[in-house]
């Protein structure tokens, strides 16, 4: 698979009730492949052809459902571009240690979004999860 473009859906988040249930129906259902974070409730998946996410748990941040997460190259730039074209940023640029950077957004329509950007190497980014 070739490296995702500025602007390609990621990761997704699927919000649950009960992360270890769904983490469980996934794996029987799908064989997609879990990892644990430690001391989090927090399940990072591999899917067949990408993209992967994780299932969290419900929090005022993240609704159960589905959340998307839009690579971006230039995550300041973005949230700017977000902004002027009507979007409200919900949760503002946060750090995901050694992994990058991520902002929730709900656009125009209500659609909660959320940017992501890696965190770099001299090799290029770096990967979110290895599952």
């Amino acid at each position: 698979m070739s490296h995702p473009k500025p602007g390609s859906l990621v990761h997704l988040e699927l919000a649950s009730t009960n992360p270890k249930a769904t983490r469980t129906f996934l794996e029987a259902v799908f064989d997609w492949r879990f990892e644990t974070v430690p001391g989090l409730e927090y399940y990072p998946f591999g899917t067949p052809t990408g993209p992967g996410g994780a299932v969290p748990p419900l929090s005022e941040e993240r609704p159960k459902g589905v959340l998307n997460y839009i690579l971006s190259e230039a995550i300041d730039r973005d949230v700017g571009r977000v902004q002027a074209a009507g979007g409200r940023i919900l949760t503002p640029k946060t750090e995901i240690p050694g992994v990058g950077w991520w902002v929730l957004f709900e656009e125009p329509g209500g659609c909660l979004l959320a940017l992501f950007q890696a965190r770099t190497t001299d090799r290029g980014p770096v990967a979110r999860y290895r599952v």
